[in-house]
């Protein structure tokens, strides 16, 4: 069953089981701003479950600062042999061998420290993406039914895949950009105070620098992750929806619309690259001014006696040293900004809520008998629009009720709230005498068994789609689900017959072939409880003869509702229930509700004057 258009929801919406993804023209909701240091902290706490391995990463950050550190005092060391006129080869030999060592050394840890973190990054965010993952299986269809599945699927690829980044970069320049920064301070204070004095005069130029391209480039980065999943959601939409853009001669629009929100992306990512491209260069400026102060005031006070050549040398090692780690940390701040916009886009989504809990006290739902109840049952997708109105009906264990009606009156919304796909605003719905509240969500939901007019197959083979319905189900069990669907007459033409490996929602069948291997899958579901929304509409009208038949074998002993608007299809069934503006406008058996010349008795004339029509 399509989705009902806006103007429908407004009347009476009829929201289907499974809805498609929101059309093109439709918002996708904006990503807000989040307070960065809160989003950071988060993060860190997904971060933190790797303790002991940020412990080691942490140790070997140390032992390299220290090999690190000890490089610039070494050259200090063999510059100082060599002044004077006089070299002294006994101290030059042993400090180039210890400075060879010390950097042979350093390249070793360095490794070793990437190496431990990129593991702790994918694990970190293979746990990120599994919670995310699990969140989406427990968000209520209320939540996919107003965003556009693109844009979902971004949050759980590409944005992760930037926290990914992220955490691999960052956590460690920070943790080694923070030793490397108090070591060199130390060391060249040790080394001169006054030296040290000129080469802070960087420090505030960078601070106030990294302050201002950052501020810019964290809304760059927060607009183009949503700009990407904009995207994704229009590939997705289109791609999913191929055949009716040719159908319809779409094309050049469906590429108009790319070309428009791929443009916007173009725009926003090239600002956000501009802008961050920006710092390494004026930071590579404000290196500079500081290593010519340092050289400046290092030759006055080499003239003047007070420090040797190979302090200077030293000095200006340190003082690289300590403005690199600066840039780094500035330049990964930059970078950060990317991965927590991604991360804030992540959380949103965790941070949505879920299907309530099951009651308090709910217990499994065991044996039914598929009694079902409505009692003044009255439910709106919005408060201010009610679809059912004071809805009361019985079926009976074991028999049929056929809903009938405009579209957009509500007969889908009766089966949305049935299985609990939604609740009831007010009034109570029982099956064999209990609130299905009273039930554990997943026990009532394995009482149906529901066929809907577009049908949903996965990849995978035949047999492992119509296993579907029983994972545990013999070979013997899907052959006899298949023959009684009618489909194993077009899956033995098969090559590889039931081994066959489907497209992704089996494009690579027709829709009557996927709506028989879905017929099969509930067959061998074996409910108690039937749901058949248009399931024989997308099948022609020989084989919809046999499906008939398949139906109403499976149908006998089990309580069945059917949603039709061929009426043909629905004469045999025990009620016929007709729903007009979210209330019961007529119900009662074909025979009865014929007799009463009502509104189903027009419906009926109506199709079949046009069936007539249509033949001469």
């Amino acid at each position: 069953m399509s989705k009902p258009s806006d103007h429908s929801r407004q009347q009476a919406p009829d929201v289907p089981l499974i809805t498609a993804p929101i059309a093109r023209g439709g918002r996708t909701p904006a990503v807000k701003p989040k307070n960065f240091k809160g989003t950071l902290q988060r993060l860190w706490s997904y971060i933190g479950t790797e303790r002991k391995w940020l412990t080691i990463v942490f140790l070997f950050i140390v032992a390299d600062s220290a090999l690190t550190l000890a490089g610039p005092y070494l050259i200090g060391v063999a510059v100082d042999a060599m002044a004077g006129g006089k070299v002294d080869y006994t101290v030059l030999d042993v400090t180039m061998i210890v400075l060879v060592s010390t950097y042979i050394a350093d390249g070793g840890l360095t490794f070793l420290q990437s190496w431990v973190m990129a593991g702790l990054a994918q694990r970190v965010v293979k746990r990120l993406r599994q919670t995310m993952f699990a969140k989406l299986q427990k968000l209520p269809l209320a939540y996919f039914d107003g965003r556009s599945h693109g844009d979902i699927m971004s949050r759980l690829s590409n944005d992760i895949d930037n926290v990914s980044n992220s955490i691999s970069q960052s956590t460690t320049q920070l943790m080694t950009g923070s030793i490397a920064i108090v070591g060199s301070l130390v060391m060249m204070l040790v080394l001169s105070p006054l030296l040290t004095l000129a080469a802070l005069i960087t420090v505030p130029l960078v601070y106030l620098l990294a302050r201002t391209i950052t501020k810019r480039t964290s809304q760059l980065f927060k607009d183009q992750q949503a700009q990407l999943g904009k995207l994704n959601g229009h590939i997705e939409e289109t791609i999913t929806g191929l055949l009716v853009v040719k159908a319809f001669n779409r094309e050049r629009k469906a590429i108009d619309e790319f070309n428009a929100v791929n443009g916007r992306l173009y725009e926003v990512g090239l600002k956000a690259q501009i802008w961050s491209g920006f710092l390494m260069p004026l930071l590579s400026v404000i290196n500079n001014i500081g290593f010519s102060a340092v050289a400046i005031v290092g030759g006055v006070l080499a003239v003047k006696g007070h420090i040797t050549v190979g302090v200077i040398a030293s000095f200006l090692s340190y003082s690289r040293q300590f403005v690199r780690p600066l840039n780094d940390i500035a330049n990964t701040y930059n970078v950060l900004q990317s991965g927590v916009a991604g991360a804030e886009r992540a959380f949103e989504v965790l941070d949505e809520a879920e299907e309530s809990d099951d009651e308090p006290g709910a217990v499994e739902l065991q044996k039914p008998i598929g009694h079902v109840t409505f009692e003044n049952v009255t439910f709106g997708y919005r408060t201010d629009t009610p679809i059912l109105k004071q809805v009361s009906f019985d079926v009976p264990a074991g028999s049929s009720l056929a809903l009938v009606g405009p579209t957009g009156a509500g007969k889908t919304t009766i089966v949305n709230l049935v299985t609990r796909f939604y609740d009831a605003t007010s009034g109570t719905i029982l099956i064999d005498g209990r609130d299905i509240k009273s039930y554990t969500r997943d026990s009532l939901r394995r009482t149906f068994g529901i066929v809907l007019q577009d049908t949903y197959l996965f990849s995978g083979t035949i047999k492992e789609n119509i296993l579907y319905g029983k994972p545990d189900a013999t070979d013997a069990e899907v052959v006899a689900a298949a023959k009684l669907a009618n489909a194993d007459a077009f899956i033995s033409r098969l090559p590889q017959r039931y081994d066959t490996p489907l497209s992704e929602n089996g494009g690579n069948l027709s829709q009557g072939q996927r709506q028989l291997l879905a017929i099969a899958r509930v067959i061998l579901a074996d409910p108690s409880i039937l749901i058949l929304d248009e399931a024989t509409s997308s099948i022609d009208t020989r084989t919809e003869l046999h499906i008939q038949e398949a139906l109403l074998s499976i149908m006998k002993g089990r309580t069945s509702f059917i949603i039709a608007h061929r009426l043909n299809t629905i004469r045999d069934a025990d009620t016929i229930m007709v729903i007009d503006r979210g209330e019961i406008a007529e119900q009662g058996n074909h025979h009865a509700l014929m007799g009463r010349d009502g509104t189903y008795s027009r419906m009926f004339a109506n199709q079949f004057k046009n069936f007539h029509n249509a033949l001469e």
